[in-house]
């Protein structure tokens, strides 16, 4: 797979460099993608009550300079109803979390994308989400479309520089193509910065939006390998093929890629697929953690189609209550792997 898509990638690069000395056109008639400067973000852990401006500051030790804002909405498990905004809800994770902490954010000084998720009970994440008929899809269209454009009134309102119009839903995004095609044209009606859309790893080539955006986004937990502690070495290769991969598409949609989000928890086997072991027989191990994160960003992040990232993810408590070198969690908090990222976000071209 990594030779055939590189071959083809190398063919489809040639074929645009001829056509480009035939016909006089440049590079910007081509619309290869093209990326000022790399995204480094980190994806928050909304509070459940009110912002702590002074927490939220914290995120710069780890040198971002975007933050992904993630306000929640919840459905039954085969059922078709979003329900968002709701009494009960974490105060963070709802509308008006989410004007506190942009306007926060805009008095740091940090950008932001704003990345609506829907958690679905009885499954967890949307990417196993299915309905049994059109009538039951379509009440599902109306009640995710209410949600997404009262964010997307919201993004626009506070000036919050990238929105994602949905987050992993694997089944939805293939059977119902024609809804999320109508929803950008609506949402770019309302909202006038960037789109994107986080994919999950394996269901990005099944995306058939991505002309209509401005990002491919995916989230990039990417199964690397099998072993308990893999070497650095044999996770840059790992990465090889599937960088190949997505420089192809980023070529073919003229898209820079960007890791929507991307992030190991510090256990072993962290680079394996998710779910592939049973997480409390998993020894902790903030140097898989690291080690991870540095294959990373010595591998795809620095390629000119990557338009960067936000690792997973950052809580907005003290330190005493999240983080540090015994927490098996995803936050790189108080861990060897903040470190790892403040090096490379640092650096960023």
């Amino acid at each position: 797979m990594h030779i055939r898509s590189l071959f083809y990638l190398t063919l489809l690069i040639f074929c645009c460099s001829c056509a480009s000395k035939s016909t006089g056109l440049d590079k910007a008639d081509l619309k290869l993608p093209k990326v000022d400067s790399k995204i480094n973000g980190v994806s928050l852990e909304m509070p459940s009550g009110p912002m702590n401006i002074d927490e939220l500051a914290k995120v710069k030790r780890s040198n971002s300079e975007w933050i992904a804002i993630i306000p929640y909405a919840y459905s039954e498990e085969n059922d078709a109803t979003i329900h968002y905004d709701y009494d009960g809800q974490w105060r963070g994770e709802g509308v008006e979390g989410t004007y506190e902490c942009a306007q926060m954010a805009h008095e740091l000084g940090l950008k932001m994308m704003l990345k609506p998720h829907v958690w679905v009970v009885g499954q967890g994440w949307p990417g196993e989400f299915d309905l049994n008929s059109d009538k039951e899809w379509l009440e599902w269209e109306k009640t995710y479309r209410e949600y997404i454009l009262e964010y997307a009134k919201i993004a626009d309102s506070m000036n919050i520089d990238l929105y994602s119009i949905g987050t992993e839903y694997r089944i939805a995004v293939v059977k119902r193509p024609h809804f999320w095609e109508k929803l950008i044209d609506e949402v770019r009606e309302i909202y006038k910065g960037k789109l994107t859309y986080a994919s999950n790893w394996d269901n990005y080539k099944k995306v058939g939006f991505w002309s209509k955006l401005d990002f491919i986004g995916v989230d990039a937990y990417f199964p690397l390998s099998d072993k308990a502690n893999p070497t650095l070495e044999e996770l840059k290769k790992a990465w090889r093929p599937i960088e190949s991969d997505l420089a192809l598409l980023s070529v073919k949609e003229s898209k820079p890629i960007l890791f929507t989000e991307f992030g190991y928890k510090s256990v072993e086997h962290t680079s394996a697929k998710y779910g592939l072991y049973e997480e409390n027989g998993l020894k902790t191990s903030p140097v898989s953690q690291q080690k991870a994160y540095e294959a990373l960003f010595q591998t795809i992040w620095s390629k000119g189609f990557m338009a960067g990232g936000f690792f997973w993810k950052w809580h907005l408590y003290s330190d005493e209550a999240v983080g540090g070198e015994s927490n098996r969690r995803f936050t790189p908090q108080g861990k060897r792997a903040e470190k790892t990222i403040a090096k490379w976000y640092k650096g960023k071209s």
